[in-house]
């Protein structure tokens, strides 16, 4: 007999539906396979011939941590570009590169998570790098581009599958894991909500990353958030990765369950679908989840639920329909294109901040000074793949102007090391034999950092000279004549074997102490001291050297050397990725290293013609009045240099945009944990300051007018029009942005906000018409009364031009909407979240699972306010859902005191709540006044006739 051909199972079967191949596949699952799919790295199942699967594959800009790849220009630099075209073909160029990557590597994942879209709240966030704007709009336009770009254009198929970081609220490292962001409904609906909300709503997102933060008391990766919000706004099924070890740190750091079998099973019911945790080691989730099944805090439906939206995202990636997968053979990789790509992005992102008397672009003939900490530097960060090639600033203008029109001066200290007993720190030439050279003939990082069977270093009469390289904080590093890192290894050691300081803990770092009369040299990675022993150099707990520290240049004479030769100088100016802000580490401060800064001023002595090109992850507050030029870029990737030099040729007229607000100084900020942009009136929307440059800031070498600004109200939309013209002798872009302002607002808005914004092409004389179609419901705002979003009725100013401040245009509309109304509190009482107005107060979580309450801050005393509440013709009582111990003072209007609810349960948990009351007359609408004094937690105020 002829076997037959077993029948092709249902799941395998192309014609049908997903939703139908997911339903037969999970039904073949056993309970064991579909608990080993919960894992970050979910193995195979042979007897179904499912190959095994990983979450996760960094792709922030460009493909990270798999080798050599395209580098593109850091997340805010491409927020700099205000330009969603470009960003989509970013987009589109890290998935192709992905899937050709995988083709010869299964390590490589389909499942990238990225972009990260948390708003550039605070400047100081160490993670400023990884995001793209501190205004929702902006940043939905920019990670809905990238998103489109990495999902591909196929109706049935994505190239790479996005997953959005970090939800939610999360802008600061300082804490992480265990501090709580107080989030009100305002800010998070109008805020911390949105940039997520439209870029799910567009369709490109395979899912999110819960952050490691807590939102309102509650950790992010047990939110309810995640079901009332997130999984509402489409009909895809989400996938949800929990962050890297966040699973156990809901018992272990921030010890909101008592058991990992709970938090484990709490992650899944709040919709965590995927646990990244233990690394490659899957058994400890795994023995959780059933722990937690055999403790029935679970049921196997429950997981299902979390499979099926695993294998909905692995149906998508067209995993189980190779032959069909229309990405299967993709093979762009370091092409022409992208090449051409990444330069066209570091172009454009360049910001040109000021530009006093247009002594840029530069003239051909211009003798140039370059000098500066990032003047001859690509730097890579940690979110970044192995360059395949690079440009610093200074060849980039070798290259444009000539070798012999550009002269270099780094304007580090060259020091030396002398030791107690008289010698010098050495450093031992590296064999040829010990080098290892990466692409460009550099020193491969990968490779040289971390490696014991180079030399330590040891002590000799007359020692090797180091550049000591001050990057402010305290924090250097040392260098040698010949470029490579004095650097830790695993065996305490210090050898030059780093060809960058990088790492997920740097040891590169160090630290100069004033000791005696002396210093001691205390490296940062390990927190103990350079010693010198008999068999070489290391770090150890006891028998620090003392160093007396020899300079035997300052940086600040070479730099005031070779300015004086020039016509004109170039400051390179910046940070280093990987120190003093970055994942793990906010920054304390705006303000330029002073090591930079005393360059600056020592080039800025010698030549009055000195622009600064700052070259950064984040802003800083410098002092510019006698400075001409200045500009800024993030770090552009492989082509930063190329870039840097066009843009001060003129051969690109600079168009970028400032995505974020940078402040004149550090008192202009908030706390780094004060969450409350409306109350604490942070970023352009609510700032009353004066900036250092604002939101929206970049000029160009061209001149531009605006005029015809026409409004008209259609279909749900306000349609907006108006002309921008190239008024200047040089093709530029030019960045127009749109904005608006409610005249008579009834609670806090934004002073103005970004509701639409192109970036155009013009030839000289060249004018267009940029048209906008903005939802009529940009204008509404989260009315805590309602309980919902509101549009108030009335006039709204619009207003066009080059930035938030440089407005050129404007007019005033009136929109219908609805009318305020006071709060029904006979009906509805006063949910203790809802408030207008607070002070020392913070939100924390009502229960572990869902709702708000609110506490005194750090336990003392707080006060909320509620508007306009409608007492009807009277009530006699108030009744406090509380929880704790403490008072709850009621007076209207700032009047005296009413009421006294007093809450007595010193003994029981936080979240058992009892009704405390008292008697009250009211009657009207009138302002009701809460103080809350001592560690109580309000949840809910009631009144009564």
């Amino acid at each position: 007999m002829t076997a037959q051909t077993p029948p092709t199972p249902p799941f395998r079967d192309q014609r049908l539906p997903f939703a139908k191949r997911i339903d037969d596949l999970l039904s073949r699952l056993t309970l064991d396979e579909k608990i080993a799919f919960l894992h970050q790295f979910a193995p195979a199942v042979e007897r179904l011939g499912i190959p095994a699967f990983r979450t996760g594959q960094e792709a922030l800009h460009g493909v990270a941590w798999m080798g050599p790849a395209t580098v593109f220009p850091q997340a805010v630099g491409l927020g700099a570009t205000w330009n969603t075209d470009l960003v989509r073909r970013v987009g589109e160029a890290v998935s192709k590169e992905t899937r050709a990557m995988r083709a010869r590597d299964d390590r490589v994942g389909l499942n990238v998570w990225s972009p990260t879209v948390n708003l550039l709240r605070h400047p100081l966030w160490g993670r400023n790098e990884e995001g793209y704007s501190e205004d929702p709009k902006l940043t939905s336009a920019i990670a809905t581009a990238y998103t489109r770009g990495l999902r591909g254009d196929h109706p049935t198929y994505w190239r790479t599958a996005p997953v959005l970081k970090h939800w939610l609220a999360h802008n600061n490292e300082t804490g992480r894991d265990v501090t709580s962001s107080s989030v009100r409904p305002r800010v998070l609906h109008e805020y911390d909500l949105r940039a997520f909300r439209e870029t799910v709503e567009a369709g490109a997102v395979a899912g999110v990353m819960p952050a490691y933060n807590l939102v309102n008391g509650r950790p992010n990766h047990v939110s309810p958030y995640l079901r009332e919000h997130l999984r509402t706004w489409t009909d895809e099924d989400l996938l949800v990765c929990s962050d890297a070890g966040a699973p156990s740190n809901l018992v272990d750091s921030e010890h909101y369950f008592d058991t990992h079998e709970e938090a484990t099973a709490a992650a899944l019911l709040a919709g965590v679908d995927s646990f990244t945790d233990h690394g490659t080691d899957s058994s400890k989730i795994t023995a959780r989840v059933r722990g937690a099944l055999e403790r029935g805090l679970l049921t196997e439906s429950d997981i299902d639920t979390a499979v099926r939206r695993q294998l909905s995202v692995r149906f998508r990636l067209g995993e189980f329909d190779p032959e069909y997968d229309p990405h299967a053979l993709t093979r762009d990789f370091d092409t022409p294109v992208h090449r051409a790509l990444a330069q066209e992005a570091a172009e454009q992102a360049v910001v040109l901040l000021k530009n006093s008397g247009g002594l840029l672009p530069l003239a051909p003939d211009t003798r140039l000074a370059v000098v500066g900490l990032l003047a001859d530097e690509c730097k890579l960060d940690w979110y970044s793949g192995t360059l395949i090639h690079r440009s610093t600033p200074l060849e980039g203008l070798y290259e444009r102007f000539g070798a012999e029109r550009v002269e270099f001066a780094e304007g580090v200290d060259r020091v030396l090391l002398k030791t107690s007993a008289g010698t010098f720190l050495h450093v031992p030439e590296a064999d040829a034999g010990d080098e290892v050279r990466g692409a460009e003939g550099a020193l491969d990082p990968a490779l040289l950092a971390g490696r014991t069977d180079l030399p330590p270093l040891t002590t000799d009469a007359t020692g090797t000279e180091l550049a000591l390289i001050d990057w402010g904080e305290g924090v250097l590093t040392l260098r040698t004549p010949d470029g490579r890192y004095l650097s830790v290894a695993g065996d305490g050691y210090v050898r030059a074997s780093a060809d960058q300081p990088g790492g997920w803990v740097v040891q590169e770092t160090f630290r100069l102490e004033p000791h005696e009369n002396g210093h001691l040299l205390r490296h940062i990675g390990t927190g103990r001291h350079v010693s010198v022993a008999a068999d070489g150099v290391r770090v150890a707990e006891a028998n620090p050297e003392i160093f007396e520290l020899i300079i035997a240049e300052p940086g600040e004479d070479a730099v005031a050397r070779v300015a004086a030769r020039a016509d004109v100088v170039l400051v390179v100016a910046g940070n280093d990725p990987h120190i003093n802000g970055r994942e793990t580490e906010d920054r304390t401060t705006l303000a330029l290293p002073a090591h930079q800064e005393r360059l600056l001023r020592a080039a800025r002595a010698a030549n009055p013609d000195t622009v600064l090109a700052l070259v950064s992850a984040y802003p800083y507050a410098v002092d510019h009045a006698a400075l001409p030029a200045m500009l800024w870029t993030a770090h552009g990737g492989q082509a930063a240099g190329t870039a840097l030099a066009r843009i001060l040729a003129g051969d690109v007229s600079p168009a970028g945009r400032l995505p974020q607000t940078w402040y004149a100084d550090d008192a202009d900020l908030p706390d780094l944990l004060d969450y409350d942009v409306i109350g604490s009136r942070q970023t352009y929307l609510y700032f009353e300051g004066t900036p250092l440059f604002p939101f929206g800031h970049g000029l160009s070498y061209a001149t531009f007018a605006y005029g015809d600004l026409r409004t008209r109200t259609a279909d749900g939309s306000l349609h907006v029009s108006f002309t921008v013209t190239n008024t200047g002798d040089v093709t530029a872009d030019e960045v127009a942005q749109l904005y608006t302002r409610a005249v008579e607002p009834t609670v806090p808005r934004p002073r103005r906000e970004l509701v639409a914004h192109g970036r155009v092409r013009l030839e000289p004389g060249e004018h267009k018409e940029l048209s906008f179609e903005v939802p009529l419901s940009a204008f509404d705002f989260w009315d805590v009364a309602k309980g919902d979003r509101r549009r108030e009725p009335g006039p709204y100013e619009l207003l066009a031009g080059a930035s938030s401040e440089d407005i050129r245009l404007r007019t005033t509309v009136i929109l219908d909407g609805e009318a305020p109304a006071p709060r029904p509190v006979l009906r509805r009482g006063l949910a203790a979240a809802d408030f207008d107005e607070q002070s020392g107060v913070e939100i924390v979580d009502r229960t572990k699972t869902s709702g708000d309450a609110v506490t005194p801050a750090k336990g003392g005393s707080g006060e909320l306010v509620y508007r306009d509440c409608d007492f009807g013709d009277g009530v006699t009582a108030v009744t406090a859902t509380v929880a704790g111990e403490g008072t709850v003072e009621v007076s209207l209007d700032g009047g005296p005191v009413l009421a006294v609810l007093t809450a007595q349960a010193p003994d029981a948990g936080p979240y058992d709540y009892s009704t405390a009351s008292a008697e009250i007359i009211a009657e009207g609408v009138r302002d009701v006044r809460l103080r809350l004094r001592g560690p109580l937690r309000l949840a809910h105020v009631g009144f009564s006739g």
